[in-house]
């Protein structure tokens, strides 16, 4: 029998198919930039992310919120002539809510990036440190800020059902959003802060916790004894060491605000000057100190 013919193999082709240009779209830094906003603001609230990283951020924000709206529906069922409480001092009284907050979500923007060391990847793209602490920032301050405002909304709203005043209302809706526009701000840079100083998201939870209450604490403990000793002017000047009093100093000053300070004594409006000019400081300085940050990480 003939022997069986066997299969010529395969010859092996080159092809050339020589370099082609990238002709798509440049998006560039802005589109990175806003990028990076997005996604972490998203997951300031656990958007995007598992179910599990949604369950704290969405009861802080209920647990905002729901007192504001039993106060409208006392308000409207009782026919009250004003709400229960002031715009401006709402934030103040939810204070430990917004602190828990921005423990809760700083670290896991900043110290995750840190930790999985991912942040060199940011940079392989068209986007520079500046870009990476700005977006990073704005996230956290709109993240703040929505948790803050929307209760002051509630209470606009069911405000204008009670059929309250307008003007007064609208004023005063305007000056809580200004308000917790400034705290919003320096809660954000204070918690990006301490959160950047470890890559560890439990001691950056730890660590903001310990700066907003431990402060808090201390000051309000100092004021409490100033007035038991009527010495009413060292109140004042007291409510610079803490980020909430800071705050509740310069409403008090500028926006009209009855203080929460021990027996009303806020400063003056001399010294409201003070507390702004301090105010302006901590924001500034966090920024300047998230780049700093940042720099020495190799970034």
């Amino acid at each position: 029998m003939p022997p069986e013919t066997a299969s010529a193999p395969a010859q092996d082709v080159i092809h050339n198919i020589g370099y082609r240009n990238y002709s798509g779209a440049r998006l560039g830094r802005s589109y990175a930039r806003r990028s990076l906003f997005s996604q972490s603001l998203r997951g300031a609230y656990g958007l995007g992310r598992s179910a599990k990283s949604k369950v704290l951020p969405m009861i802080l924000f209920g647990v905002m919120c729901l007192p504001a709206a039993i106060m409208v529906a006392v308000t409207v069922a009782t026919k009250l002539n004003k709400l229960p409480v002031e715009y401006t001092r709402y934030a103040i009284i939810m204070q430990v809510v917004i602190g828990l907050y921005v423990a809760s979500q700083a670290p896991q923007s900043v110290s995750r990036d840190l930790r999985f060391r991912t942040v060199p990847l940011y940079f392989s793209r068209p986007i520079e440190r500046v870009d990476y602490v700005t977006a990073k920032f704005a996230a956290m301050f709109s993240a703040l800020f929505i948790l803050t405002a929307t209760p002051l909304l509630i209470l606009y709203v069911g405000a204008l059902l009670a059929k309250l005043d307008f003007a007064d209302q609208t004023k005063g809706f305007a000056q809580g959003l200004v308000s917790v526009a400034l705290l919003s701000l320096l809660f954000a840079g204070i918690g990006l802060v301490v959160a950047a100083l470890t890559p560890r998201r439990g001691f950056g939870v730890a660590a903001v916790i310990a700066v907003l209450t431990i402060s808090y604490g201390v000051v309000s403990t100092v004021q409490g004894i100033a007035l038991q000793r009527d010495n009413t002017e060292a109140i004042g000047w007291m409510g610079l060491f803490s980020p909430i009093t800071l705050i509740d100093g310069v409403q008090t000053a500028f926006l009209s605000a009855t203080s929460a300070f021990p027996d009303g004594h806020g400063p003056s409006t001399a010294a409201g000057f003070v507390y702004l000019l301090v105010l302006a400081a901590l924001i500034a300085g966090s920024y300047g100190v998230l780049m700093g940050r940042y720099r020495k990480v190799g970034l």
